[in-house]
């Protein structure tokens, strides 16, 4: 690992370490198939935070005109199991962004194993909730 809490930069994207704790796992032992959800979000998440985005600052309209991220769709293909104080290794990593769209990649795998992987599809609304581009200031910081 090596890496600060919210993981590192990597060419093309992020990376990101996590532990399996007991509250991930359902009545096998192993990971509950929402929990990856969570996964997931925190590698997007800490990916927009090492690119100095912050989700509270996008609101507040620190970077332009105030706006936010929601996810519109999600593709999830599960591959193999993850337990207990497994070490799992979330990647991040954009696609050219479309218009009001960002579609990212992201991979989860334990010992260079793939776990899980999915399509994310993240739409950038206004304040108000209405569909727009995302601000050049940030879209600008995506590696």
């Amino acid at each position: 690992m090596g890496h600060g809490l919210a993981g590192e930069l990597v060419e093309g994207g992020h990376r990101l370490d996590v532990r399996v704790y007991f509250e991930d796992t359902d009545f096998s032992g192993l990971v509950y198939h929402a929990r990856y959800l969570h996964f997931f979000e925190r590698g997007r998440t800490d990916y927009l935070r090492l690119l100095g985005v912050g989700h509270r600052e996008l609101l507040d309209g620190a970077y332009g005109e105030p706006c936010f991220f929601a996810v519109r769709r999600m593709t999830i293909d599960f591959r193999s199991a993850a337990g207990i104080d497994d070490v799992l290794t979330v990647t991040t990593r954009p696609r050219p962004i479309k218009g009001i769209r960002i579609t990212l990649d992201q991979r989860i795998e334990k010992a260079g194993a793939l776990v899980a992987e999915a399509i994310v599809e993240v739409v950038v609304l206004s304040k108000a909730g209405r569909p727009m581009r995302l601000v050049e200031a940030v879209a600008s910081r995506f590696v």
